[in-house]
């Protein structure tokens, strides 16, 4: 059974999304290479993790945590109406 996930992400948020989640990305497996302590490992794939969260989240325009807050952007809110 497949599920339809609805967009509850403005597009300018999707953007800032994809591109902050890309940073994070690439920040943290620059870093990961050069860390020097199992602590510094750990917290750079923690950013990794946190910005494949937010590409995959900006991708497909739907965020978890909105739904279950019930949040829904002004922008897409005017646009239901």
């Amino acid at each position: 059974m497949s599920t339809m996930l609805t967009v509850n992400i403005a597009p300018i948020e999707r953007v800032g999304r994809i591109v902050i989640g890309l940073l994070g990305v690439a920040g943290g497996t620059l870093l990961v290479s050069g860390a020097g302590s199992a602590v510094a490992v750990v917290l750079e794939l923690l950013l990794i993790l946190a910005g494949l969260d937010l590409v995959v989240t900006g991708a497909t325009g739907h965020c978890p945590l909105y739904k279950k807050l019930g949040h829904v952007p002004a922008s897409l809110r005017a646009a239901k109406s």
